[in-house]
């Protein structure tokens, strides 16, 4: 069984500190473009919380829409939060999580990345087993959330016997 009609992922959805910030680093350093925004949403009932399951007194202050190259979209949120927000989550964390972006050319993309000021964690590392053929390095942007760069232009070792493939954003 099936999720009738499932096509594909539209779209990740983030929470923010700062909307331009985020909106800077997904359209003037990662390449995306800001296609629309939304206004805020509040509710003097539990929709808030029988919707988005977070407090009823919570405010999205404002949603900003990006494409990011042939990958799924980012919804950026701004909320103000009526219980706080907790602190971002580790990749260890339940919940825990990294947004990877292939790039044709890691070592030009790390580079640049590091020309703008943005934290590369490490080094490049090369894959094994099934990924052979790929590299991959973690990033954060300036709020911490960690991202991930990889590539395999080549393609991975898994491709070569496997009857369907992951899918690849630069197909």
């Amino acid at each position: 069984m099936a999720l009738p009609g499932m096509h594909g992922t539209d779209h990740i959805g983030i929470t923010v500190p700062d909307l331009d910030e985020a909106e800077d680093f997904f359209v003037r350093v990662l390449g995306g473009t800001l296609i629309y925004t939304l206004g805020g949403k509040r509710a003097d009932d539990d929709w808030m919380l029988r919707q988005i399951g977070v407090h009823p007194r919570t405010v999205i202050e404002e949603i900003r829409f990006i494409r990011l190259g042939n990958g799924s979209n980012i919804e950026l949120f701004k909320y103000d939060a009526a219980d706080g927000q907790r602190p971002q989550p580790s990749n260890s964390d339940i919940g825990g999580h990294h947004l990877a972006i292939y790039v044709d050319e890691l070592d030009a993309a790390v580079a640049y990345l590091r020309a703008e000021g943005i934290e590369v964690m490490g080094e490049p590392v090369a894959s094994a087993e099934a990924a052979a053929g790929q590299r991959w390095v973690y990033f954060r942007s300036p709020w911490g959330m960690q991202f991930e760069l990889v590539s395999f232009p080549g393609g991975k070792a898994y491709e070569r016997d496997a009857a369907v493939r992951l899918w690849h954003p630069a197909d």
